[in-house]
């Protein structure tokens, strides 16, 4: 079933709270109990995102249907559907990242100044969609899937709204929105303000050990551009492979990160 074993712990975890989710929309009615668990959901739905990233890299199953199922709880976590991110991100961040007047996730203004964190995660939150669907533009299988399984899960959380707004809202539709500007948010310590052609350069990496549990070793951002298919367990094995061709300032140690980018 699952392509790596890695990934049952996390898949676990991730199903757990989407049956919470659900336990909660269909038994609870008092808008402050579901305040308060929308309150305290924030932070772990925002990590999920970084699963659902290795998910689009390299899917968890082997069955096609079972990874459509796991997008579907995803996309209610991160507001990311199917494919969203192999399109923007994969197909198009990975291939761009090196050229800010095409990186689908850039960092730079067009007057080449570097963008300030919050004017990057509205910059990217908000055009992630529509970049999605251009990229999609040179691959239609894959953006058939995307617009076809966006279309499905939007059309069920609309049936969700419509059967218990208030539960809809603050269990899927506000923490939707959130995790997908979260997403924008913490990629901006990725690669804001290193603007070099030197793929060994190009990345901020963070090799804390308690961030890359929670991440699935995301911190070891050089490798995993070196080798995006590569799965998120076998990433910091290739790290020590590379680590001597990237500068020491550019590796971290630090659980919550503080863009080092300059900002005009």
């Amino acid at each position: 079933m699952f392509r790596f074993a890695a990934d049952r712990l996390p898949v676990f975890i991730i199903l757990i709270f989407s049956l919470l989710d659900f336990i909660m929309y269909f038994i609870v009615d008092n808008i402050w109990w579901l305040l308060l668990y929308f309150l305290l959901m924030i932070f772990p739905k925002g990590l999920i995102c970084a699963w659902n990233h290795h998910h689009q890299h390299t899917h968890t199953f082997y069955l096609k249907p079972l990874n459509r199922l796991l997008e579907f709880f995803f996309a209610l976590h991160t507001g990311a559907t199917t494919n969203l991110w192999v399109l923007h991100h994969v197909l198009g961040h990975h291939k761009n990242f090196l050229d800010q007047s095409s990186d689908e996730s850039r960092w730079q203004r067009e007057d080449g100044k570097t963008m300030s964190p919050l004017e990057y995660a509205f910059s990217i939150a908000s055009t992630a969609y529509y970049r999605g669907f251009q990229v999609g533009k040179k691959f239609s299988r894959v953006q058939y899937d995307y617009v076809l399984y966006s279309l499905l899960t939007f059309s069920i959380l609309i049936l969700l709204c419509w059967f218990k707004f208030v539960p809809a809202l603050l269990l899927f539709v506000l923490p939707m929105i959130i995790s997908l500007f979260f997403t924008a948010w913490v990629t901006y310590d990725h690669h804001a303000g290193l603007d070099t052609d030197n793929q060994y350069v190009a990345s901020y990496n963070n090799i804390n050990r308690l961030f890359n549990i929670f991440t699935g070793n995301l911190g070891y951002h050089t490798a995993h551009h070196f080798h995006q298919g590569l799965h998120w367990s076998k990433l910091p094995e290739l790290h020590e492979k590379i680590k001597h061709k990237i500068p020491l300032e550019l590796i971290r140690n630090e659980m919550f990160v503080i863009s080092d980018a300059e900002t005009a």
